[in-house]
């Protein structure tokens, strides 16, 4: 059991916790999340929560394999209000935001999320880590080899899990440092990865086990 402290408000983690995931975007990997109008996006939501979801993550733009970035206005355009409304009608869900821009989880916080969700690990926008660290909020880490343009030409590992763990042992270390307290770890499956390092991944998932 751990706690997670986001933004005042503690999340206690004694069991597998539900996150439901909203993207508005047009172009994201799977249709079925993609939302942009605000009823569907709070009619997404509150399904969610009724299926027992406590967290509900919010992103702006795709990361598929192959997809271009976009800039963090237009992120900012599409996933601002989605927050803003999704904390005004359901209080009591645990809003996450997906993005790797610093400005970005600035303002998602601003408007009502409690956790960043950043693919990139720190990696894309240099400004994220200490951005995170000054917000207080919960952290998730992912691993992705390259960046979602990339990650899919030919992803190569001589052990996957291992590197995949020493990663995250190298980056929690340093962003602790840096004054981030909870990291949640997220092996990226899919992210620059090969579907036999996925299923080995996912059987050597143990390993990742604090």
């Amino acid at each position: 059991m751990f706690t997670l402290n986001c933004k005042g408000r503690l999340l206690v983690v004694d069991k597998p916790v539900v996150m439901g995931i909203i993207n508005c975007t047009p172009d994201s990997f799977f249709a079925g999340s993609r939302r942009t109008a605000t009823n569907s996006i709070l009619y997404q939501a509150e399904k969610m929560i009724k299926e027992g979801a406590a967290i509900i993550d919010i992103g702006g733009q795709s990361s598929r394999p192959g997809s271009a970035m976009i800039g963090p206005d237009e992120e900012l355009k599409r996933i601002i209000p989605a927050i803003a409304e999704i904390n005004r009608q359901f209080p009591e869900v645990y809003i996450s935001v997906d993005s790797f821009y610093a400005l970005v989880a600035r303002e998602a916080v601003a408007a009502g999320a409690c956790i960043v969700n950043d693919i990139s690990a720190g990696q894309i926008d240099s400004e994220m880590i200490t951005t995170v660290a000054e917000l207080s909020v919960p952290y998730v880490l992912m691993h992705m080899q390259g960046t979602p343009l990339t990650m899919q030409q030919n992803p190569e590992y001589d052990d996957v899990a291992r590197e995949v763990l020493d990663f995250f042992i190298d980056k929690s270390a340093e962003f602790k440092r840096k004054g981030i307290n909870d990291i949640i770890i997220d092996p990226g499956f899919g992210f620059g990865k090969t579907i036999e390092h996925n299923f080995e991944i996912l059987r050597k998932l143990e390993i990742f086990k604090c």
